[in-house]
């Protein structure tokens, strides 16, 4: 921390949205190291060390970039976070699952790093970003059942901050009673056919870390009677876009969101204006 301004200087940032965030708030000097699976921005992995994974990592490989910070994400690093204090580390562990819950994030982080304005610069900017997609999806009749499926063995779904785009971009969370869980253990669906019984109009695969498969999916015993297989509505946004709890689920995850229920609109008018 530096004598004269009181702020970091040197932050270890243990998750991608972090690592978002600073760049974006024009904080970049004052990252040290970065998780492993930082995608955004693209310059941060080539200017950056990586000093960690997402759920493993060694504390020596922290240590070694000298930070008088480490930011962490969620009960997955919690013992990781519990060595680094016993090795006289600071550390800030977010817990972010709802958009508002992003946006404090932010501000939290633009005060740590002496950017406050810049840090509520970038609220403004995405809540506008949010708001302009609710009044776009306003004049919609009908909102398609989706189901969004973040893994498939357990299958998961649906993050809060996810659940609450897909109603921002014109949607209906199929699984909205799951939204509320932290844990991904309490979001398990134990049993494949209750997707076939909420009969999503569209799916939705973001599978954390690997690519979606849509051919596995759309094969699974009983899923050829779901409305969303049948028409062919099974798409895929990668999950760097949507499922970092940061600017970029609302910056390239939402858009993806608003033009697949859009499409689904269009291909839809008119049986939905033969039903009225």
């Amino acid at each position: 921390m530096s004598d004269v301004t009181g702020h970091y200087e040197r932050i270890a940032c243990l998750s991608t949205e972090a690592v978002e965030v600073l760049y974006a708030i024009g904080a970049e000097d004052q990252i040290a190291g970065i998780s492993g699976y930082t995608v955004y921005p693209a310059r941060a992995r080539a200017e950056k060390p990586k000093v960690s994974g997402f759920s493993s990592a060694k504390t020596e490989r922290i240590l070694a970039v000298n930070p008088d910070l480490v930011v962490a994400y969620s009960n997955m690093q919690s013992e990781l976070c519990r060595e680094l204090i016993a090795a006289g580390v600071e550390v800030h562990a977010f817990n972010q699952r709802s958009l508002s819950g992003i946006f404090r994030m932010i501000h939290v982080l633009s005060a740590l790093t002496g950017r406050a304005e810049r840090g509520a610069q970038l609220v403004a900017e995405l809540q506008a970003q949010i708001a302009q997609a609710r009044q776009l999806s306003a004049g919609w009749t009908s909102k398609p059942k989706i189901y969004f499926e973040e893994w498939n063995d357990p299958m998961m779904s649906c993050i809060g901050w996810v659940s609450e785009l897909i109603g921002v971009a014109g949607g209906e969370d199929a699984f909205a009673d799951l939204a509320g869980f932290h844990s991904a253990k309490e979001r398990i669906i134990a049993d494949p056919a209750e997707v076939v019984r909420r009969a999503p109009d569209i799916i939705i695969g973001s599978w954390c870390g690997k690519k979606f498969q849509p051919d596995s999916v759309i094969q699974r015993p009983g899923w050829a009677a779901v409305s969303a297989v049948r028409n062919g509505q099974v798409w895929e946004i990668k999950s760097p876009d949507i499922l970092s709890p940061g600017p970029s689920a609302i910056r390239y995850g939402l858009p993806q969101l608003q033009k697949i229920i859009a499409d689904w609109q269009k291909a839809n008018s008119g049986e939905l204006g033969a039903a009225q």
